[in-house]
């Protein structure tokens, strides 16, 4: 799909300032996008919009197709009948700039509960209508997903492997008494889903009739407590327990003497193939309906991935396997026609992998802070950029660029500071604006960067559990000077859209 030279910022929904703890998709998310639109900036970039299990890891999602019930903004329900100003009067002390999600999801999921209660009770003009239209065009995943969700609930939140029986394996018996017993649970996780589409559709709307355009994510693999792998264990590699055989993961590199063990089930593609790739095409068809562009996340895997058997403690004695590669993306060109993909090709590159890519002439992925590093990788500094690219300051499981700085020796900031002519600005602003003159198709920067914030605002650090995935903007985040500079930015470079 042919894309125009244009720029965007980066910035999960979760980080957005929120009355609630965490952001949401109140107005706190339409004012952010008047931001970009008064800034002509294009496009707004999220994480995926997964709800998130242990760990709350947007990439360990609970479902390739589901929404995050936490992003839905209590305060919007009140206009609509489903909670009062009262319910909300008494909110918790949560952090100016932190997610503490061991407050929010009780109080959310709290007044969650009580907005369902109440539209049972009351039933508001036209909104039961709405609600059966949205389980009836969602079946396909909204179904499973609230029976997924509802059994889960009831095992403590233990994983699927670890249900009943009847429950694991997918009785037909043993499930039809299941639903029949817990209808109600069952229609409010169906009522969270709607919730949340309902007010991501406007959101989206909104930024859309105003020249904006969402950039999402598709992760190549599901976590394996997900309701994806309990509905089609058949399409990975499972044993006949349906425990994982083999998982995912990178061999050992310079950055870790291990490799990195991600743990997460591989596809078995040759079944995915015989179904004409049908659960993929359904996984694109959905995610289309919430984004403007996809993220393909590691995008290497289509081409080749690295396979671990199950149970390794490390990544160590995996091998490389052979992916779907042009196969499934000719099989998605040809059911949706021209696709807007972004291939996120980060890391070793192999010949395989750059000819998937360049055969659909996907633009792939650069990131500046790597040009500049102690062993510079060349490709990634603003002037060897090539135009079809999406090139970034760093991205969410980077340092922030302030961040960067403070962390590379002396020789590698004075590298930096040469490259921008001994720039008076900050080092974020000044990687701003090296990025915003090269040639790159995109030019996206972390909003991290453009408050100029460092590590204490990073919001991911691969490899390590809690900390992560909590940043948050603070409430009073937008100043005229920040506006100014990103306009001047975008017009004095062509990027205003």
């Amino acid at each position: 799909m042919k894309f125009n030279r244009s720029s965007g910022v980066l910035l999960h929904v979760s980080s957005l300032p929120g009355a609630d703890g965490i952001g949401d998709l109140g107005e706190p998310a339409y004012e952010f996008v008047d931001f970009l639109v008064d800034t002509k900036t294009r496009f707004w970039q999220v994480l995926p919009l997964t709800p998130t299990g242990y760990g709350n890891s947007p990439y360990q999602g609970l479902s390739a197709s589901a929404g995050n019930p936490l992003f839905i903004a209590l305060d919007a329900l009140i206009p609509i009948g489903l909670l009062s100003k009262n319910d909300l009067a008494h909110r918790p002390h949560f952090p100016r700039t932190r997610i503490d999600y061991g407050s929010v999801i009780p109080w959310k999921m709290e007044k969650l509960h009580l907005a369902y209660l109440n539209f049972k009770k009351l039933s508001p003009d036209g909104l039961v209508d709405q609600f059966k239209s949205f389980c009836r065009k969602n079946k396909n995943w909204l179904d499973d997903f609230a029976l997924f969700m509802t059994i889960k609930n009831q095992q403590d939140l233990q994983s699927w492997d670890c249900w009943p029986k009847e429950l694991r394996f997918r009785d037909a018996a043993g499930l039809k008494k299941f639903h029949k017993e817990n209808s109600i649970p069952i229609e409010e996780q169906k009522f969270q889903q709607f919730l949340f589409f309902d007010q991501w559709m406007r959101v989206k709307k909104y930024a859309n009739e105003h020249g904006v355009q969402i950039i999402g994510d598709i992760p190549i693999f599901v976590g394996y407590d997900c309701a994806d792998t309990w509905t089609n264990p058949n399409l990975f590699y499972f044993d006949k327990d349906l425990k994982p055989t083999v998982v995912a993961g990178v061999p050992p590199d310079f950055f870790s003497k291990t490799g990195q063990l991600w743990g997460n089930p591989l596809y078995d593609w040759k079944k995915h193939k015989t179904s004409g790739y049908a659960w993929w095409i359904e996984r694109i068809q959905q995610t289309l309906q919430l984004v403007d562009v996809i993220r393909l996340d590691h995008f290497r895997g289509f081409a080749g991935y690295y396979e671990i058997p199950a149970g390794s403690k490390t990544a160590e004695h995996g091998k490389w396997v052979k992916g779907p590669g042009k196969d499934l993306f000719d099989a998605l060109y040809k059911h949706f026609g021209e696709l807007p993909f972004i291939a996120e090709d980060l890391g070793v590159m192999t010949p395989d992998v750059i000819e998937l890519r360049e055969r659909y002439h996907l633009p792939g992925m650069k990131i500046v802070q790597f040009g500049f590093n102690p062993s510079p990788e060349k490709g990634f500094i603003p002037h060897n950029i090539d135009a079809n690219a999406v090139a970034y300051t760093g991205t969410h499981d980077n340092s922030t660029a302030k961040g960067w700085f403070k962390s590379v020796p002396k020789n590698a900031q004075e590298n930096f500071r040469n490259y921008t002519g001994g720039s008076k600005e900050s080092v974020p602003h000044a990687m701003i604006r090296i990025l915003w003159q090269s040639i790159a198709l995109f030019a996206i920067v972390p909003m991290q960067d453009l408050l100029e914030l460092g590590d204490d605002a990073r919001m991911n650090f691969p490899g390590t559990l809690g900390g992560n995935w909590e940043w948050k903007l603070d409430e009073k985040w937008h100043t005229a000077r920040l506006q100014k500079w990103l306009l001047e930015m975008n017009q004095l470079y062509d990027r205003s859209c």
